[in-house]
């Protein structure tokens, strides 16, 4: 190592545990550009893959999982891996969030009440059964209770951040490898959300919805301008629009100004809301701030100002590229972990959210194209994480034509509920096997 330059060392660190791994750590720009590099191949897969188009698989998705299986090549036959630096890709996901905050009209969420309230009924009968299921196929199977408990709601509805921080509490309790376990599975979930949910929507919407809103986009929409009623997104849109390109210039440089004023505004929302004692995501301050500015501008004359397509269209162009991000990031080898038992809980996790969310969900929810959308959702937190469920949505919009109540309602409940609703119920089921 003597001879390498200080750059290349600097690049390259040698594993300890392993005298043939290496190690390739990436900063942050270096894996931005990755995730973006993932986003672009996922684009260009999605306009070329008819089944992609068809199925509603978000491009970050399906570019992301190419460059995973790239990345589990490099470590199983290369002893390579690639170590991904994560400080940006929370920018994008605050700036999403943050965007999605400006859409909180007032007016629209009361319009969501009666479906937020179903919406958290759902949840609950959701997290409950994710951990009674696994008790029983482990009870059967006559494993320890404690394997159902990690491929539970730990890790489906919890996602990685509460499988970490439970893998603890199982080890403990006596769960050898708890943390490799609860991870992977919820490395399953992520992937199996991310895929199941356009799918399912897609289906609903095919199926059972009247045939004005199965007529898709006839012209190819730019995806920076996906979710967007605009003639923006429209060939001849864009043509007029180029004529006017330093006023369009200007309307996003606002819009970026607005958004990065409100981001760092939220920071501040955060810390005092960290300071009650309750935990809270990264996010919810920006969030909820750009909500409180969104309602106040509405009082005031500027609101006509308000570049909301602007910043939705920022927004999503920053999902996009987190989830690019986050996609890349997935260590596919720790699935090797899986033993027979928790492949049969996590496969059992999968089929019973599919059949949850077409023949019950859908009913609940209205059983109109809200609903539909809602189900993708649905798919991507109740296995994964919030800004799965984020982007399985944005796909259907995507396809179809965008709406905004299930924008709204499933970052508040992924931001409010989730965690709260799951950590209580899972220090329930874990005292009650003790």
């Amino acid at each position: 190592m003597e001879a390498i330059s200080p750059i290349i060392t600097d690049f390259i660190q040698e594993k300890e545990k392993n005298m043939n791994e290496t190690i390739i750590s990436l900063d942050m720009l270096q894996s931005t550009g990755i995730g973006a590099l993932a986003l672009l191949l996922g684009m260009l897969m999605t306009r070329n893959i008819k089944w992609l188009q068809k199925f509603c698989i978000p491009s970050p998705v399906s570019g992301g999982l190419v460059f995973s299986i790239a990345t589990l090549i490099l470590y199983k036959f290369f002893h390579i891996e690639l170590s991904f630096d994560g400080t940006l890709k929370d920018v994008f996901m605050l700036a999403f969030f943050t965007s999605v905050g400006f859409q909180s009209n007032l007016k629209v969420i009361k319009q969501g009440g009666k479906t937020l309230v179903l919406m958290l009924c759902l949840l609950v009968g959701i997290i409950i059964l994710q951990n009674v299921m696994p008790l029983v196929i482990t009870k059967l199977l006559d494993v320890s209770p404690l394997i159902g408990m990690a491929a539970g709601s730990i890790s489906m509805a919890g996602g990685h951040g509460t499988a970490g921080g439970f893998a603890s509490v199982l080890e403990h309790l006596g769960l050898n490898g708890a943390g490799t376990i609860s991870m992977a599975a919820a490395t399953f979930g992520l992937i199996a959300g991310s895929v199941i949910g356009g799918p399912i929507a897609e289906k609903l919407i095919r199926n059972k919805l009247t045939f004005e809103h199965e007529i898709e986009k006839d012209f190819e929409v730019d995806p920076a301008m996906a979710g967007i009623e605009s003639d923006e997104a429209s060939p001849a849109g864009r043509e007029k629009h180029l004529s006017s390109h330093e006023i369009e210039f200007q309307h996003y440089a606002n819009a970026t100004y607005t958004l990065l004023v409100v981001m760092a505004a939220g920071t501040v929302m955060s810390k005092l809301l960290q300071s009650t004692g309750i935990t809270f995501p990264t996010y919810f301050g920006a969030l909820i701030m750009a909500a409180i500015v969104r309602n106040i501008i509405e009082q005031t004359p500027w609101r006509k100002k308000l570049e909301m397509e602007k910043i939705v269209s920022l927004g999503n162009i920053s999902l996009s590229v987190f989830l690019g991000m986050a996609m890349i990031s997935l260590k596919l080898w720790e699935l090797q972990t899986l033993a027979l038992p928790l492949i049969s809980v996590l496969v059992c996790q999968v089929l019973v959210m599919m059949l949850l969310t077409y023949f019950l969900a859908f009913r609940l929810l209205g059983s109109d194209y809200d609903a539909a959308v809602l189900v993708a959702g649905i798919c991507g937190f109740g296995l994964g994480a919030t800004p799965n469920a984020m982007a399985n949505m944005s796909a259907v919009c995507y396809k179809y034509h965008y709406t905004v109540k299930p924008f709204l309602i499933v970052p508040i409940i992924g931001a409010m509920f989730v965690d709260l609703i799951n950590t209580g119920i899972i220090t329930t089921f874990l005292n009650w096997i003790g």
